[in-house]
């Protein structure tokens, strides 16, 4: 066994560059800074593997533009897997719709040509590949090995599972698998993250490390 991939997760002072700091304040989205830091620091650390960082659930890209500065730090490529329709969460009637990333045309959800202007105002858009499609489908064509893998898409447990199950084989020893919005409490919300975040620690293939707000960072072994 390698001894480095059992070593406990770590947290490094690295922060983004002010201009990717300010557009990660300015764009649409609901990552709050602390959260967002320690996305960073999970990133830059992964990032001296030397393997792309993946994020499930892009959104408006406000999380993405953080693994971009850590990718453009590291040399590596971040890549972001949306379909871009929106989250059950997202749709009309529900908390979290946002009635400005409606496509008047087709009367749909796009949050597509919001994320490009939020890659673009902080000069991040070669950093990024953006793979437009559902996670599963992605997942089952993908053969690259990975440094971080971020689950932040959709949060039913149909859709936290899938994505657990289509992209952690994917992580490469010593990777870092990120989980957002998890919430051991129901009062505080949805379980699906949770349920994931339980799974992979009951897995023993992950070394857990420390938490900040609803943000989970694991080891791969």
């Amino acid at each position: 066994m390698n001894q480095a991939t059992d070593e406990p997760v770590t947290r490094t002072a690295a922060r983004p560059e002010p201009r990717t700091l300010a557009a990660f304040e300015a764009a649409k989205g609901f990552m709050p800074r602390d959260e967002g830091l320690a996305l960073y620091a999970a990133a830059v650390e992964a990032g001296a593997l030397g393997l792309p960082l993946l994020e499930v659930g892009t959104y408006c890209g406000r999380s993405t533009l953080l693994l971009a500065d850590a990718a453009r730090r590291a040399g590596v490529t971040a890549l972001t897997v949306d379909h871009h329709r929106g989250s059950e969460e997202q749709q009309p009637g529900w908390e979290y719709h946002d009635p400005e990333v409606v496509d008047p045309v087709v009367g749909r959800m796009d949050t597509l040509p919001t994320f490009r202007r939020t890659l673009h105002a902080a000069g991040l858009e070669e950093h990024v590949v953006a793979l437009v499609g559902r996670s599963p489908q992605v997942a089952a064509v993908w053969g690259t090995p990975l440094g971080l893998v971020f689950i932040d898409g959709g949060h039913t447990e149909e859709h936290a599972t899938a994505d657990y199950e289509g992209w952690t084989p994917h992580l490469a020893p010593g990777g870092l698998l990120v989980i957002h919005d998890v919430f051991p409490d129901p009062a505080d919300g949805g379980q699906a993250p949770h349920h994931i975040h339980e799974r992979a620690l009951a897995s023993g293939a992950y070394t857990p490390g420390p938490a900040t707000g609803s943000l989970r960072v694991l080891r791969r072994r």
